[in-house]
């Protein structure tokens, strides 16, 4: 039998104590650690998650799931692994406030939830893809030993498959970049999830000047375009008018169709 300590908190230090092995009791309501309770289904993150109005500024999120966050950006599903994107993930007040200039202008309504997030994550995808980056997530896929049962058969098989859909976007539908966007955004999908089953609140913004935060990191020079800004923490309960409101979906029988 494994035996749990508990601990009865509301502070953010405290959240990451249920990867250790202990039952976290929720104090003054913080819905933080009540999603943290061990007890709950994917489902439960789906539908408890929410998009966070007020940030609590002294709240930072801790080393080890700094970690888990750069681990759910990397291990992302893309179509064929094609993994067109990059990330800038801020944590400084000046790294933030370099993103947060890319909504002062026209976005002013934004900028405080990047500058009082613990973290800030920049969604940005490839301008292009060709060959020699193909080839470069070829030699990692062989690096990482998925063709170690016939490298030469099943490197040649990945490779044209993955040739195939890409030329498919460039030449014939034409929507090469439309299409590497989309694999950005099932990233970002993953990611609101992910984060939510670490007890992290989460807000994702595409108000952003994108060509303003591709100036400042210079994104195009190096062949991306930022999409989207992810901001992480924690919110503020009583600031944050979004966290009491009832989730709101349309009903399963006006969006699902089972045959």
């Amino acid at each position: 039998m494994t035996l749990t300590s508990t601990t009865r908190a509301s502070s953010s230090d405290t959240i990451d104590s249920v990867s250790r092995g202990q039952t976290i009791i929720p104090a003054n309501g913080d819905r933080n650690l009540d999603r943290l309770n061990g007890d709950h289904d994917i489902t439960y993150y789906a539908k408890h998650r929410h998009t966070v109005k007020a940030f609590d500024p002294d709240r930072k999120i801790t080393p080890e799931n700094v970690d888990k966050i750069r681990d759910l950006l990397r291990f992302s599903p893309s179509s064929t692994n094609a993994q067109p994107w990059k990330f800038i993930l801020a944590s400084t007040d000046e790294g933030k406030d370099r993103v947060a200039k890319a909504t002062d202008t026209l976005y002013p309504f934004n900028s405080p939830s990047i500058r009082n997030a613990s973290h800030v994550v920049v969604f940005a995808s490839r301008l292009a893809i060709e060959e020699d980056f193909l080839l470069k997530i070829l030699d990692q896929e062989e690096q990482d030993g998925r063709f170690d049962a016939d490298p030469e058969t099943f490197r040649a098989q990945m490779h044209g498959g993955r040739s195939l859909f890409v030329n498919l976007h460039k030449q014939d539908m034409k929507d090469v970049q439309h299409w590497m966007d989309k694999q950005v955004y099932l990233n970002i999908g993953q990611f609101l999830l992910g984060v939510a089953t670490l007890g992290i609140d989460a807000t994702p913004m595409e108000g952003i000047d994108t060509k303003a935060l591709d100036e400042q990191f210079g994104l195009r020079e190096q062949g991306y375009n930022s999409l989207v800004v992810v901001a992480l923490g924690y919110s503020d309960e009583e600031a944050d008018y979004n966290a009491g409101l009832p989730k709101s979906r349309l009903p399963l029988s006006e969006i699902l169709t089972e045959v």
